[in-house]
């Protein structure tokens, strides 16, 4: 989801708005030379921005598939947490105390949670995570950004979806003045009435309370209203193509996903919409629009943009790392797909390589097969060459014996 992206773009830049993350913030791109990445982190690229984000989308996506990651990454993950619940960014000291200086936000606490959820054995630290995005909820029931701030749709989805991971009921989670994260989001929601951009979400209103559609923020919201995390499952909506009147978060899910539907028809992809950004496609966008279509509507209007995916994101996966291959895997996920044969590609094992070998995986994650042959070849070749020692030295018959004692 690009709501990390859009999040690294205003701390790097204090600019408000849904956009793709600067090039300084790729897992491709070099870490800062104060920032030593941490062994149990996933990533090579400079943390400073995304280091939790990263780190909790890698824990969701392998969850989908049955991987567990390894106790240190868990340990490093939990180990973000300031005492008040909430998770900064990055923290380049974890355990460390937090202080006034601490930025810590919704979107890193949020996807933490997600993730510690789903790890399990962490109810501890998704507890507290759950109480401080209580505590900073808006009067308008949604979240911003920042504690404080004005209440955006990516924000208040994410939210949503930790409040789903944790066991909350979204809709019961409100304000002091009775409103939820889902009357939040429905306030963003533009009406059919709109044409083309009918069903649509705005990422927030402008200055002079407009609403203009934004696909991230769409995406991202049609989850939100569905009252889904990260991963969402594969949906059975009515055929319906058209946006349809109605206020209700189903309604609202449908209508986005109709939205979607169109941007993904013109091109089977969408385009960056980062201002004064070349017209080009925007793949992370792209995967999370298939996942909230997905998820809304089936997978009858995805098949077209899925296989644009798997002919054009690998390579942008690898350049971007866990998180973008996390995406990948979350749009495989809610489509049906095998995210083991991504056009050629194994995303669970691309995905494992970033970070620390997992701690345990399903049979069919080919990282753990490679691994379990490599070990069988081995332990074969070890005991082949001891044995044909043993003989030289000892004879056959000794060597059999010890076998049998071995046994015993």
């Amino acid at each position: 989801m690009n709501i990390r992206r859009s999040a690294a773009l205003v701390a790097a830049t204090v600019v408000i708005g849904a956009a793709a993350a600067p090039a300084a913030v790729a897992d491709g791109a070099s870490p800062s030379p104060k920032v030593v990445t941490p062994s149990g982190l996933y990533g090579k690229g400079d943390p400073t921005y995304d280091g939790v984000w990263r780190q909790s989308l890698a824990f969701v996506a392998q969850d989908t598939v049955g991987v567990k990651p390894a106790d240190k990454a868990v340990d490093w993950l939990a180990g973000q947490q300031c005492q008040g619940g909430g998770f900064a960014a990055f923290r380049a000291v974890p355990g460390k105390e937090c202080d006034k200086k601490t930025v810590v936000d919704s979107n890193s606490t949020a996807a933490a949670v997600q993730a510690l959820a789903a790890v399990g054995g962490r109810d501890g630290e998704v507890d507290l995570g759950v109480g401080w995005l209580k505590k900073n909820q808006n009067a308008d029931g949604g979240w911003g950004y920042n504690p404080g701030g004005a209440s955006d749709a990516n924000s208040t989805s994410v939210v949503i979806g930790a409040l789903v991971a944790a066991g909350e009921k979204p809709a019961e989670v409100k304000s002091s003045t009775g409103k939820s994260g889902m009357d939040a989001l429905a306030e963003l929601a533009l009406p059919c009435s709109e044409g083309k951009d009918g069903g649509a979400f705005a990422y927030q209103p402008d200055k002079k309370g407009k609403l203009a559609a934004n696909a991230d923020a769409t995406a991202a919201s049609v989850l939100g209203s569905l009252g889904s995390g990260f991963a969402p499952g594969k949906g059975d909506a009515p055929d319906a193509y058209t946006c349809e009147n109605g206020r209700k978060p189903a309604d609202l899910a449908h209508n986005g996903a109709v939205y979607l539907q169109n941007q993904l028809n013109t091109h089977e992809y969408l385009k960056s919409q980062l201002a004064g950004a070349e017209d080009q496609p925007d793949f992370g966008n792209t995967a999370d629009a298939v996942a909230a279509v997905a998820a809304a509507e089936g997978v009858k209007y995805t098949k077209d943009p899925y296989a644009w995916l798997e002919k054009n994101a690998g390579d942008w996966a690898k350049q971007s790392g866990p998180a973008a291959y996390a995406q990948l895997i979350f749009a495989a996920h809610a489509t049906g797909n095998d995210p083991r044969d991504f056009g050629g590609t194994d995303l669970v094992s691309a995905l494992n390589e970033t970070g620390p070998a997992p701690a345990s995986a399903k049979s069919g994650d080919s990282a753990s097969d490679e691994k379990k042959k490599d070990d069988d070849k081995g332990g074969f070749g070890t005991w082949w060459i001891v044995g044909v020692m043993f003989v030289a030295a000892v004879g056959a018959g000794f060597l059999l014996s010890g076998r049998k004692k071995q046994q015993l």
